[in-house]
This record gives C-alpha cells, sequence and structure tokens, in this order.
C-alpha cells in the first residue's frame, strides 16, 4: 500500500491519499507540521494508518482515475501494483481459477479452437480435423434444434467456484407452471452475461430446484456457433444460437417445461454496461414479444442487480469517436468491442478478471401471453408496454434491498 503526503497552498492541514486494491482514493486527515509534509514525504505513522485502511484487499473500488479523483498529475502519485497476498485461502484461489477458466473461454477459447482446427491439419494429426470436419457437416443444424445439454457438466463444482467468487445468487418472486413455456428475458445484458450464464447454463444456483420441471436455453449469438470444438462446447451447457429458428424449436416442444433466456439488450448494451449505470435496452425491441406472441409462451422479466459492476469500462459516451468505432464495428461484425478492465489473477489493479462484487438475480413475475401466429403491431405494443411496466416494478421493488438510491430508475434507450 503506497500513501503519499500532499501539501496544500492555504492551509496548514495535509491529507492523506491511500490507494486501495481496485483504485479507491481513501482520505485521512493528516495533522503533520509543514516540514514533515515537505517533498511528499510520510511519516511511519501516517504510512501504517493507511495500511490499516486498506487491508481488506477485496473490497471498494472507484470508475473514476485516482488523477481525476485528487485533480493531480500522473507525477504527483507514485502508483503501484496492488499485489495478491501470499495466505490468500485455497478456496478464494480455487474460485479465482474457475472464473479464470471461464473468462478465458468466453475471450479466447474459440478462436484458439479455430487454430487448433486448421493447425491438425497440417500435422500427422489431420485425420482429427478431417473426421471432425465430417462429424460437423452431419451435425451442422445440431444448435437451431435444441442444441445438446449435458446436465452432469451443468453440476460440475466448477461452477460452484464461480458461483462463490462473486458471489452470485438467483432469486424467486413467483412459480413457472411447468406446463408452459416460457420467453424469460435477461437485463441487463452486461460486459459477460456472468449472471445469465452462472444462474440459467449450470445449476449452482439451483434453477431448477426453485423452479421444479423447467429446462433453461440461454441465446448465443449464431457466430461462435461456427467454430469447430467450441460449438459443442458451449452446447453442452445448454447455449442455442440467438435466432428465430433456434428459438421457435424450443418453444414449439410438447409438454411445456422449456424456457428461452434472451438478453435483450443484446451486444449493443454492453456498451452502456457501466458501473452505476441503469441504461436497459428495451424501447424499441420487439422481437421476442412477437416470438412469444407466435407460440403462445408467456413472457418473464429479469434483472439481474450488479451485472454492470463487475467490470470498469472505457468512458465511451454517445458521440465520441469510441463510440461511433464501436458501433460500426457491431453493426459490421454483430459483436461489440467495449473496452473493459478491472483485476488480475495475482494482483489487483488491473486486469480482465471481473471485481469480487454480489450479482443478484431477480427472475419476476410471468405475465400471461395470448397465442396468435399473425400478430398485429398493437398487440405487439401492448405486450411491450405491459412488459415494460413489469421490469420497472421489479427494479423498483428491489432496489432498495441492493443499495440503489431511491431516485434511481431504470433508463429506457
Amino acid at each position: 500500500v503506497d500513501a503519499v503526503a500532499l501539501a496544500s497552498a492555504a492551509p496548514p492541514v495535509r491529507r492523506l491519499l491511500s490507494i486501495s486494491d481496485r483504485g479507491e482514493l481513501n482520505h485521512l486527515p493528516l495533522s503533520s507540521s509543514r516540514s514533515g509534509c515537505r517533498g511528499h514525504k510520510v511519516t511511519d505513522e501516517g504510512r501504517r494508518g493507511a495500511e490499516d485502511m486498506v487491508s481488506d484487499f477485496d473490497h471498494g473500488r472507484k470508475q473514476e482515475s485516482v488523477q481525476q479523483l485528487a485533480g493531480l498529475s500522473p507525477s504527483a502519485l507514485d502508483m503501484k501494483i496492488q499485489f495478491a497476498p501470499a495466505n490468500v485461502p485455497l478456496v478464494r484461489r480455487l474460485q479465482t481459477a474457475a472464473v479464470l477458466f471461464w473468462v478465458f473461454s468466453f475471450l479466447a477459447l474459440a478462436p484458439c479452437c479455430v487454430v487448433l482446427f486448421f493447425y491438425l491439419l497440417l500435422t500427422r494429426f489431420w485425420l482429427i480435423s478431417v473426421l471432425y470436419g465430417a462429424w460437423w457437416f452431419i451435425d451442422w443444424e445440431t444448435p437451431s434444434r435444441g442444441g445438446r445439454k449435458f446436465p452432469v457438466l451443468c453440476r460440475m463444482r466448477l461452477w460452484d467456484y464461480m458461483r462463490d467468487y462473486f458471489p452470485i445468487k438467483l432469486v424467486k418472486t413467483a412459480d413457472l407452471d411447468p406446463r408452459k413455456n416460457y420467453v424469460l428475458g435477461f437485463h441487463p445484458h452486461g460486459i459477460l452475461v456472468a449472471g445469465a450464464f452462472t444462474n440459467f447454463c449450470t445449476e449452482s444456483t439451483g434453477f431448477s430446484k426453485l423452479f421444479p420441471g423447467m429446462k433453461t436455453n440461454l441465446l448465443m449469438l449464431p457466430l461462435w456457433f461456427r467454430a469447430p470444438f467450441f460449438r459443442d462446447y458451449i452446447m453442452s451447457a445448454g447455449l442455442v444460437p440467438s435466432d428465430k429458428e433456434s428459438a421457435s424449436y424450443l418453444l414449439r416442444r410438447k409438454g411445456g417445461g422449456n424456457a428461452v433466456v434472451i438478453a435483450v439488450g443484446g451486444a449493443p448494451e454492453a456498451l452502456d454496461a457501466h458501473p452505476g449505470d441503469f441504461t436497459v435496452h428495451l424501447a424499441n425491441k420487439k422481437g421476442f414479444i412477437k416470438l412469444a406472441i407466435e407460440h403462445g409462451a408467456d413472457l418473464v422479466p429479469i434483472y439481474s442487480f450488479g451485472e454492470n459492476e463487475v467490470f470498469d469500462q472505457v468512458g465511451n459516451p454517445r458521440g465520441t469517436w469510441l463510440r461511433y468505432i464501436q458501433e460500426r464495428l457491431q453493426r459490421i461484425m454483430g459483436i461489440s468491442l467495449p473496452l473493459f478492465h478491472a483485476r488480475g489473477v495475482f494482483q489487483y489493479s488491473f486486469g480482465l478478471m471481473p471485481y469480487r462484487k454480489p450479482i443478484n438475480t431477480v427472475v419476476g413475475k410471468p405475465i400471461s401471453v395470448e397465442k396468435n401466429e399473425k400478430p398485429t403491431p398493437e398487440e405487439l405494443d401492448v405486450y411491450h408496454q405491459r412488459y415494460m411496466d413489469e421490469l420497472s416494478r421489479l427494479f423498483e421493488d428491489h432496489k432498495a434491498n441492493y443499495g440503489i438510491a431511491e431516485d434511481t430508475h431504470l433508463v429506457f434507450q
């Protein structure tokens, strides 16, 4: 922990600035003489006080940079990397390893699988890629026909460690009838949709116990199902392509008990995933409403409190060149590229690992939908408004439980 004393021009009172593991600026009044603070030096007593204030290395951070908070130039602060102590309990190390595996799978596993597929063709193991290519051709339609979920993999201990890292909790507010099919709208998307994956692709938060008789499938960009090997990995967790054909196949199943989970805001909403931001891309999103009406599937709003808090993102307000480039690339490639950062594996100053911040995913009450294979625009508007009202009500009813101010409300984009 580093601390620097700043000399003030007016009163002879100094303030000690201590930097926590996540960039939090802690102010401590330091009543030392002018001579004791000259040259930006800190007494041993002041340094020990700062160390006590930041002893718990896993709590607190702020989005703004230290320079912005203190109004200082970069040279005024001696920034140092905050490394994890050597005596971190083993269980926390396992939690970190589980989340590291998940982050790697989300960000890098697909490109690695593509490279591996073509690399094997150039080696004596070329037959592996050839045989897989034949299998891939035969199995091409499987993602659009319900995928290939393996419940055993969804119950692996690995996901329990991931759940406890944040931690993540699934909150039930109403029953879901296993004789019906549902369209679950997940909000907000966040950076890596950690809440959606943990709650609906694994059994670590007990979805099947809270909602007996229900089976979930999370929709994901179709692009990822074109990556060899990787497609089989994500299908094993119940992921299916986010197109109408895939969702319709699941909702047409007889007997009920099928729930299609859609991150309604999609990739564009990830660009607004800043801590303390409650923007929801929903105002012009009616495709999932139409899908529900066509199949007579009830709509269920879900809000995941804390989803936007686990990563920081480089500022990208609308109208800036960065936001323009991000939106342009998103329209071309279908995926957004938020410039996010948080902590590392063995240090807490920078990296792509999420912060240990709680995520509480609240499942709202189902909205009854009457089947109509050719819904009118007026009917779409009615259900869309009803869904927005129910999502707002869900947010307002539960926000106080998770430390959100009374005057904070959802912003529909």
